[in-house]
């Protein structure tokens, strides 16, 4: 695991490699190998971003991945313990990746790669479950939609056109 750090729009980034794989192309003269790099970059405070870079090189796909993730950052809603705000399930291709509310003390219930996201998030209290495929690739962009799906109360009562007490209430 590669762990770096970058400093983009005065937002310190934290970015770790989940999988390098060797990709193979065949070619009228051969094969072409080249690498693909499945990078998450964070920045523990609500912020995650999943990225995938190709190259011939190594550090040159982990320098894509890197690039590619930032673009793609999306916000999670977290609770006071560093929870999200409620379960959901989220899905990309054959991969499901259920999300449980945790309360404190808890810390992060999850495999490699649904963990790596759940870190880069910044959040601290987590049960989540894969189901389905196990490709790396789907989960890590399962859980990322899990957690982009997750509504904190304030925005849900907003849409509604109600208090956040009459939820909790």
């Amino acid at each position: 695991m590669n762990r770096s750090t970058i400093d983009t729009n005065q937002t310190e980034l934290t970015d770790k490699v989940v999988t390098i794989k060797r990709v193979s192309k065949t070619v009228k003269g051969g094969r072409n190998m080249r690498f693909t790099a499945l990078v998450v970059v964070g920045d523990q405070n609500g912020h995650v971003g999943v990225g995938l870079g190709k190259s011939i090189e190594i550090p040159e796909a982990i320098r894509k991945g890197r690039e590619d993730a930032v673009k793609n950052m999306i916000t999670v809603s977290l609770d006071e313990v560093g929870s999200i705000c409620h379960d959901y399930t989220g899905k990309y291709g054959s991969s499901s990746v259920l999300l449980k509310k945790s309360p404190d003390g808890t810390g992060i219930i999850a495999g490699g790669p649904a963990r790596t996201v759940c870190e880069m998030a910044g959040i601290k209290n987590i049960r989540t479950k894969s189901l389905g495929s196990n490709n790396k690739q789907n989960v890590v962009l399962a859980t990322l939609d899990g957690l982009s799906h997750v509504k904190s109360p304030e925005t849900v009562a907003a849409r509604r056109g109600k208090s956040v007490e009459d939820f909790k209430g």
